[in-house]
């Protein structure tokens, strides 16, 4: 068969251990024909073939992002980012900057604040001295967490407090009115919904869909949003992601997309069960696990969160935090109630992924994911753990004996990449360094590893995700948890695609799968670790179609 298109003169990963490495591919009609030695691959030419010279670089399948927000993202790109910056000058300069050239809008909303950003906890009076006239919030790096001024809590209802879901909370301070602290999404949504961008935010926030129906206008501004998410991550190489933030209304966007030619990656979709929910609830998952399931588009899992952060002491520990006897954060789901809607998820034949970042969280998830086994039978269910920033020791073989999987992200770790080791190591507490974001640990054990970015709470470039998982640091103290980099590339392909159910689809090059690859402007193996986040994606191709190229590859597709 005739190829389309051509890639000869590459470093091939292929991620089959079959047919490790090769030198060229050949697709047609976004399907791969061929992976092998440049001769064999260019029996496939013909007339119309466009052949490309990959000068030698390294070429592999597309990026897998197994953890991100899409449609967040999205929106967030217009946003003001802060990343870094520290000090109340250096905050307000910003603000007030921003502020200037978005006269009209009516939030402000920053990105990226640090939990230290003023070296104590930030109130509503601090943002008032910097600007009292206009709404402004500060979402924290992690996105569990917002700090907002005082005419942001008026307008939004929050400033007299209110009543939240357990593990969520408007902190109210010595005057009887909310401080500004805003913990986790029930608490901020109001204030969130202040920017329009309320119904992107409803699948994480609350579970629901838009009621009334958005205006042909509205649909159309949040697919602009997601639309912009998804070439942000075209640009990184992502030809595949599973995004975190969705509902059936993200799936019909995403639809929409799909029949306009402008879907550039492969997206999965869960439902969102809330611990308000009923059991019936998962009648929804189901309809749309049946609605949506093509090559392109799927549901298929039902996501929840166990608990929240550790820089917030929202994070669920077995022990007290340090230095703060008797707390130990507040779990989402009781155990009970957790491990009914798991064996009912698993029953349906659904997959499910929790956010669980303490490790009192993942100890009730894989209670939760062996309670399904013990009534259900064991399955190839894969079930996710999203994060595992700390697991106990005991509950390390449990991922591989229960089939679950590990979903961590390299940007994550203090002082891997953009996170400082402060404060999040001291909330921790030495003692329990050793258990916190262990990954060749987990590897070792015989877990499955899927790597992502929860972009936008971390740089969705896989890139520098790649660097991060390879120079990481080890705490004092604690073992060398990072990984080799054919390990790294693995859970950034195959490892996603297999922790998604997408590994007879992509993940891996080899004849018969999807034409999803990237070819990155440099040999990665030949390039210092410390070097890898500066490699530029020179080609990005999903279904046989180049949804960007680099400077010197041609042009991207068009806008």
């Amino acid at each position: 068969m005739q190829a389309d298109t051509i890639i000869l003169n590459a470093r091939v990963l292929t991620m089959d251990p079959a047919c490790p490495r090769a030198q060229a591919v050949a697709f047609a009609n976004g399907i791969l024909l061929a992976v092998g030695p440049d001769a064999e691959i260019m029996a496939h030419a013909g007339p119309q073939t466009r052949v490309i010279d990959a000068a030698g670089h390294t070429l592999m399948p597309g990026f897998f992002e197994s953890h991100l927000h899409v449609g967040l993202g999205g929106a967030e790109l217009s946003h003001l980012h802060i990343d870094g910056i520290v000090g109340r000058e250096a905050l307000a300069a910003a603000l007030c900057a921003y502020s200037t050239h978005r006269p009209d809008a009516p939030i402000l909303i920053a990105q990226g604040a640090d939990y230290a950003i003023l070296g104590r906890p930030m109130t509503r009076h601090d943002l008032d001295d910097i600007i009292a006239d206009r709404p402004v919030a500060l979402m924290s790096h992690d996105h569990h967490t917002v700090w907002a001024n005082t005419a942001a809590l008026r307008t939004a209802g929050l400033l007299h407090g209110a009543d939240c879901a357990p593990g969520h909370e408007v902190v109210i301070g010595p005057d009887g009115l909310a401080s500004g602290e805003l913990r986790e999404f029930e608490a901020f949504a109001a204030i969130m919904a202040l920017g329009g961008e309320t119904r992107l935010n409803l699948g994480i926030g609350t579970g629901e869909e838009p009621d009334p129906r958005p205006t042909d206008a509205e649909m159309a501004s949040d697919s602009a949003r997601i639309r912009d998410g998804l070439r942000h991550c075209a640009v990184h190489g992502i030809t595949s992601m599973v995004t975190m933030d969705g509902n059936r209304y993200t799936l019909e966007l995403l639809a929409g997309l799909r029949d306009a030619g402008d879907l550039t990656a492969r997206v999965k979709v869960p439902f969102h069960m809330k611990p308000h929910m009923n059991m019936s609830a998962l009648d929804r998952a189901s309809a749309m696990t049946k609605e949506f399931d093509d090559d392109w588009l799927q549901s298929g899992f039902v996501k929840m969160f166990m608990d929240g952060v550790v820089d917030s002491g929202t994070a669920v520990m077995l022990r007290d935090y340090a230095g703060r006897i008797g707390h130990r954060g507040t779990p989402l789901f009781s155990q009970d109630r957790f491990d009914e809607i798991v064996r009912e998820a698993d029953r349906r034949g659904l997959q499910v992924a929790v956010h669980a970042i303490g490790d009192g969280a993942v100890h009730m998830v894989l209670d939760g994911c062996e309670a399904a086994r013990d009534a259900n039978g064991a399955r190839d269910a894969r079930h996710r753990i999203e994060h595992i920033e700390l697991i106990d020791r005991a509950d390390i073989p449990r991922l591989a004996s229960l089939g679950v999987t590990a979903s961590l992200q390299p940007p994550h770790p203090p002082g891997a990449m953009d996170f400082p080791l402060q404060p999040t190591l001291d909330v921790i507490g030495r003692d329990r360094w050793p258990d916190a974001y262990l990954c060749r640990t987990l590897r070792d054990a015989g877990a499955r590893i899927a790597f992502a970015s929860d972009w936008p709470v971390a740089d969705v470039s896989v890139m520098r995700g790649i660097q991060a998982a390879l120079t990481r640091p080890a705490y004092a103290g604690c073992a060398d948890e990072r990984l080799s980099l054919p390990e790294v590339l693995h859970a950034y392909t195959a490892g996603g695609a297999w922790a998604a159910h997408r590994d007879t689809l992509t993940g891996t090059l080899r004849t018969g799968l999807a034409a999803d690859l990237v070819l990155l402007d440099a040999n990665i193996e030949a390039t210092p670790p410390e070097e890898i986040g500066r490699i530029v994606i020179a080609l990005t191709i999903c279904g046989g179609r180049v949804t960007h190229a680099g400077a010197d590859w041609g042009d991207s597709p068009a806008a």
